[in-house]
């Protein structure tokens, strides 16, 4: 049997109004089905392609390592050093997965700390109790109606942690 998608629990869900939202959102993309929507016109292709992840943060250099550590990531530029010279430390740090399996990331730095749930969050597939120890906050472990940890980066940026 395959992998089943994480969040696809609310296929499971016993609210059948939630699940019937789901159905009919599923049935307007044209993801899947590659059939046009109202906004293709003569377009062939995306509107726009999957880039790069940022994640805000105060101490962006500190975080970076954090994230690097947690992640296997590397900073792009110890792999791949500038033409012209070393990055200065107040800009951005791009790190990304050496095996080229994940996608490149910036930990960017901003100078407002974080206040509300992120919108957007990163899965990974690790040990809860290592990133525990590592410095990650535990904020909902998994039971009841969630088979993931959800937890926080030392920044307080969430993310949901699944079992190998």
């Amino acid at each position: 049997m395959g992998e089943r998608d994480p969040h696809s629990a609310i296929d499971e869900a016993p609210d059948r109004p939630a699940r019937a939202a789901v159905e009919r959102a599923r049935s307007r993309t044209a993801c899947d089905s590659g059939a046009m929507s109202e906004h293709d016109d003569a377009r062939s292709g995306p509107l726009a392609r999957f880039k790069d992840l940022c994640l805000d943060a105060n101490d962006h250099q500190r975080l970076a390592d954090w994230w690097c550590e947690t992640l296997g990531y590397r900073r792009k530029d110890e792999l791949e050093p500038p033409a012209d010279g070393p990055r200065p430390a107040e800009w951005p740090v791009p790190i990304v997965d050496p095996t080229g399996a994940g996608p490149l990331i910036w930990i960017i730095p901003v100078p407002e700390r974080k206040t509300v749930k992120n919108r957007m969050h990163l899965d990974v597939v690790g040990d809860t109790d290592a990133l525990l120890r590592a410095g990650a906050t535990l904020l909902r472990r998994k039971g009841g109606d969630i088979s993931w940890d959800v937890l926080a980066d030392p920044e307080g940026n969430e993310f949901c942690c699944f079992a190998p």
